[in-house]
């Protein structure tokens, strides 16, 4: 039986990988008592003993476990931001280029961010065709709720007296230096990062990734994007999607599930490519667990809610 550790579990991406896990047959969960969760010992028994362990930790704590991973047999799979541009970890996005095959091989393992899930879904596709240029000036919108924040947002927004300006959906990373940007760069292998801007709103969970291109900035026409979109995504957890609600496309319509769905929008003069999914789903947990199907050799499916 194939022994799991989450490091990292007391936190929002790691309470949902146990959530999906915890009531799998083909796992062995190890968790340790909540007064040794930090202690370096405990913990480093626990990262050596597993056959995976998923790193669900800030970026400095995350380096420190991956240093403390000894055994050549434990496959590490880290939801952070440390390792996603490290040329020795694998970038945990299976349903791009050779992506599947180099993960069911590797040891190391860097799991995407939410943003950044959304805008290479919908981006490398297209930079790897060659319908947009790689030295493209672009701009990324995304909408996101409140428990990608994680504990110390969620308290905040869940506060009964929570301060009025947490009603409306909010900006931020406002100075063009969000984490998200350098993988998103390197992935899709761009010239130059985009405008990026994020914006929390007050709802728990879903995200929507738009991204605005004129008839200019393509080597073709819309079709030429659906059919690429569509024809890329055959595997996995994304899908090619025509579905709106009436007109409109709410960030919370697959709020809970684990999958991701792209979509081409606009006219002939102006496009918008829009990614949906959930920012704890294919955003975090659900993509983690996603790489260690594939790592086990299992359906990708199993055990998410698709």
């Amino acid at each position: 039986m194939t022994k799991v550790f989450i490091d990292g579990s007391a936190g929002t991406t790691g309470l949902r990988i146990y959530e999906r896990l915890q009531d799998r047959k083909d796992l062995e969960l190890l968790r340790l008592p909540e007064e040794l969760r930090k202690d370096r010992d405990a913990r480093h028994e626990m990262l050596n003993l597993a056959d995976i362990v998923f790193l669900c930790l800030p970026d400095d704590a995350a380096r420190e476990s991956a240093e403390m991973v000894e055994n050549v047999n434990t496959r590490v799979i880290d939801t952070s931001t440390a390792h996603r541009t490290n040329e020795s970890w694998t970038y945990g996005f299976p349903e791009i280029r050779d992506n599947r095959e180099r993960i069911r091989d590797s040891r190391r393992i860097a799991n995407p961010g939410c943003h950044a899930s959304g805008v290479i879904s919908l981006l490398a596709p297209l930079t790897e065709s060659g319908i947009i240029k790689k030295d493209i000036n672009l701009s990324c919108f995304s909408i996101t709720g409140y428990s990608g924040g994680g504990k110390k947002m969620i308290a905040e927004y869940e506060e009964e007296n929570r301060d009025m300006l947490l009603d409306a959906p909010r900006m931020y990373g406002i100075t063009q230096s969000h984490k998200h940007l350098p993988e998103i760069q390197k992935v899709c292998g761009l010239e130059k990062a985009p405008v990026f801007c994020p914006i929390v709103a007050p709802f728990y969970s879903g995200m929507e990734v738009t991204i605005p291109l004129h008839k200019s900035d393509i080597n073709g026409n819309i079709e030429d994007v659906r059919r690429i979109l569509r024809d890329y995504y055959k595997t996995g957890l994304v899908r090619y999607s025509e579905e709106n609600e009436n007109g409109f496309m709410s960030a919370h319509a697959l709020s809970g599930r684990d999958d991701m769905e792209v979509s081409v929008c606009g006219n002939e003069d102006r496009i918008i490519l829009v990614s949906r999914f959930d920012n704890l789903g294919k955003g975090a947990s659900g993509s983690a667990i996603q790489n260690m199907n594939i790592i086990l050799g299992l359906d990708e499916k199993t055990g998410l809610n698709v």
